[in-house]
């Protein structure tokens, strides 16, 4: 019995440890360790920018004052009506905004997998721990039936002694 105990305490101990691993390596992936490279770091923030309620409504108060200074005429049309050089802009704007916004995703795609990973690996550790539990629990059964099954004995040996 005792060697039972003693595996199921060194296997909940190397689980505990793992699980406090695992924690420690998501936490420092979360947090955006030290294997985050300058680029990695531009492209989060242009996409955290781009993606903002501040850099919509900037861009749009730009955007309607253009059209607006070039429709009034109040200053010298340097972009009449089809607005061209805005397009060109948007158009540049877009062309670079685009593989940052991606190389984000991608970076964040990683990200999601690894917490994916080790979040199926910590539900296989609470899994085990509760097989363990199980363990424990039937084995604190099995001994206390024998343990009842002693006292019985003992008293059925006892009453039988007084009876005859």
């Amino acid at each position: 019995m005792t060697d039972l105990n003693t595996r199921i305490h060194e296997a909940e101990s190397r689980l505990l440890e793992e699980l406090r691993r695992q924690r420690r390596l998501l936490r420092e992936a979360s947090e955006g360790g030290s294997g985050v490279s300058i680029g990695q770091k531009v492209a989060d923030a242009v996409a955290a920018t781009i993606g903002s309620w501040p850099f919509i409504i900037i861009q749009s108060f730009l955007l309607a004052g253009w059209v607006t200074l070039n429709v009034i005429a109040w200053m010298r049309h340097w972009d009449p009506y089809p607005f061209i050089l805005l397009n060109l802009a948007l158009s540049f704007q877009a062309a670079y905004a685009g593989p940052f916004i991606l190389m984000s995703q991608n970076r964040q795609q990683d990200i999601d997998r690894r917490k994916a990973e080790t979040d199926y690996q910590v539900n296989v550790k609470a899994e085990l721990k509760i097989e363990l539990l199980h363990e424990k629990i039937d084995a604190l059964k099995e001994q206390e039936l024998a343990d009842l099954a002693r006292a019985v004995r003992s008293l059925t040996e006892h009453l039988e002694a007084r009876r005859g």
